[in-house]
Parts: C-alpha cells; structure tokens; sequence
C-alpha cells in the first residue's frame, strides 16, 4: 500500500468507528507517515494514542453489541 492508500485506509477506519472526522485525518496522517515515535513531537503522539484508544473503545463496543444481536 502506498502511505496515501494506508492512510486513506486509517482514516476510514477510525471515522467508521466513531471518531470525529478531522481528528481521523490528522492522526491517519501521523499513523500513515510510518515515522518511529522518537521522531513525532509530543502533540502527535498525545493525538494518536487519544484517537486509537477512542477507536479501540468504539469497536470494543460495536462488538458487544453485535455479539447480542
């Protein structure tokens, strides 16, 4: 996958799970560049984990709710 496609690829993944739309691209863009964490400043680090931990709950809880379906 090309970093464009990846992060294409991650911004719909995080907005499909509920978070919001301009956080999605931003944090795609850091998780999509490939970049160590060294090299992220501490905004970007702070923005990516709050995101994936916003979709980590969201889809943790789409699960629940389609195992009782």
């Amino acid at each position: 996958m090309s970093v464009q496609e990846l992060e294409e690829f991650f911004h719909t993944q995080l907005v499909k799970h509920g978070v919001n739309y301009n956080l999605a691209a931003k944090a795609a863009k850091i998780l999509a560049s490939g970049k160590p964490d060294e090299l992220l400043t501490p905004e970007e680090k702070h923005l990516a984990t709050e995101v994936c931990q916003q979709w980590s709950k969201q889809r943790q809880r789409l699960e629940r709710l389609n195992s009782h379906l």
